[in-house]
């Protein structure tokens, strides 16, 4: 019988934060009047990490953030100096803050766009550090032209104002092959925008005598918790296609076994599914990856559902 065991949820914030300096076309919406509380609100955006295997670090050098108002021109923040974020640092409900606090005129927006650091000109401001410890450059097609762009829509109230984390699937992100050829990897965005307010978290076991029956060595090979849109959905590989997981989470000793986490994930259904083959995941091709213990899961905001795979393959997730 699958049930479900929920806690309070814990966001664990790594909060270093770096001078903004907002410009751009609201300047007049912020001037200090009695009346700005109701024309702005409080704007913060956060940046997460779906993880893969096959790297030590993930290295990205964000110099700024945009935001385009549906009626006016496109706000920007821009990083007094550029941070240097290690991705692969920030996997489950860990996050780290790129824009805090600032006031924005309130109502839609249509976009969000990042600005990276990240060409193929031999300066390693973004880079990969493979697991043997050899560093990869890393770059975005474009990147210094047009950023890191989330065509996702949102609102900034005066009472709420907008609170969002937005997702690096590196394990979708990430091309390895062609960087044999350029002398480096290639990003390609795959992101995902978070509403905090309305987010909660998987987390959960994977048991050891699990991973010895489906691990060739669970000593250098642990694999990951797949996680699916909906109930009862089609478990597969990472492909490009409509078929992939939502995102993913590596499973890692914990104190006394093995466990996973899976934070920022909207509220509703879920399919989890584990396999010890992910490492060997393809995000362009399709891969032949054996999944076990399939559950579903059901997550509510501020809210951690527990799901624990068994050494029977068969995943539980009991209510208390």
């Amino acid at each position: 019988m699958k049930t479900f065991k929920k806690h309070p949820l814990q966001l664990l914030i790594a909060s270093s934060l770096t001078a903004l300096v907002a410009c751009g076309g609201s300047s007049s919406d912020s001037g200090g009047t009695n009346d700005s509380s109701d024309t702005t609100g409080s704007f913060n955006l956060a940046v997460t990490d779906a993880a893969i295997d096959s790297a030590n670090h993930v290295f990205v050098e964000f110099s700024g953030v945009s935001i385009q108002p549906a009626d006016g021109e496109v706000i920007e923040f821009t990083f007094e100096e550029a941070k240097q974020i290690d991705l692969l640092a920030l996997q489950g409900s860990a996050s780290q803050d790129l824009v805090a606090g600032e006031e924005v005129p309130t109502g839609d927006y249509e976009w969000i766009r990042l600005h990276v650091n990240a060409e193929a000109d031999g300066v390693s401001d973004s880079y990969i550090e493979m697991t043997d410890g050899s560093q990869l450059e890393l770059w975005v097609p474009s990147g210094s032209q047009t950023g890191l762009k989330l065509v996702s829509g949102f609102t900034v109230t005066a009472n709420t104002g907008a609170d969002f984390t937005i997702d690096f699937d590196l394990r979708k992100s990430v091309v390895l092959p062609p960087a044999q050829q350029i002398g480096g990897a290639i990003l390609k965005p795959a992101l995902r925008l978070i509403d905090n307010t309305a987010s909660g978290t998987i987390s959960g076991s994977v048991d050891g005598t699990l991973m010895s029956e489906q691990c060739a060595d669970p000593a250098t090979q642990t694999g990951a918790v797949y996680v699916f849109t909906g109930a009862d959905a089609t478990v597969s590989d990472v492909r490009g296609t409509e078929s992939d997981p939502m995102t993913t989470a590596l499973v890692s000793e914990v104190e006394g076994g093995y466990g996973y986490e899976v934070g920022f994930l909207d509220e509703g259904d879920y399919t989890l599914a584990y396999t010890c083959g992910a490492s060997a995941d393809d995000p362009e091709a399709e891969d032949s990856l054996t999944f076990v213990g399939t559950a579903n899961a059901t997550v509510e905001a501020d809210t951690t559902t527990e799901v624990n795979f068994a050494s029977d393959a068969e995943a539980s997730a009991d209510a208390l």
